[in-house]
């Protein structure tokens, strides 16, 4: 479990070091086409329905690889 957390953490600082230094290599996520947003005067709503799908086919291909 520790081994776990230590990967997690890992993962997290350079994610957030390429947010940091590097925000336009995400600057695609929530523009897909399939991604859900609604502006009015006094409302803003945001369902980002594909970049969703698309991290979670990549974390589950990313786990069955570490699973193995």
């Amino acid at each position: 479990m520790a081994r776990w957390l230590m990967i997690f953490g890992v993962t997290l600082l350079l994610l957030g070091i390429a947010l940091h230094f590097a925000p336009w290599l995400f600057a695609w996520f929530g523009r897909l086409p399939g991604d859900i947003r609604i502006e009015s005067e006094r409302n803003k709503v945001f369902i980002p329905i594909t970049s969703m799908l698309l991290i979670s086919i990549v974390a589950s291909l990313l786990l069955s690889l570490f699973r193995r």
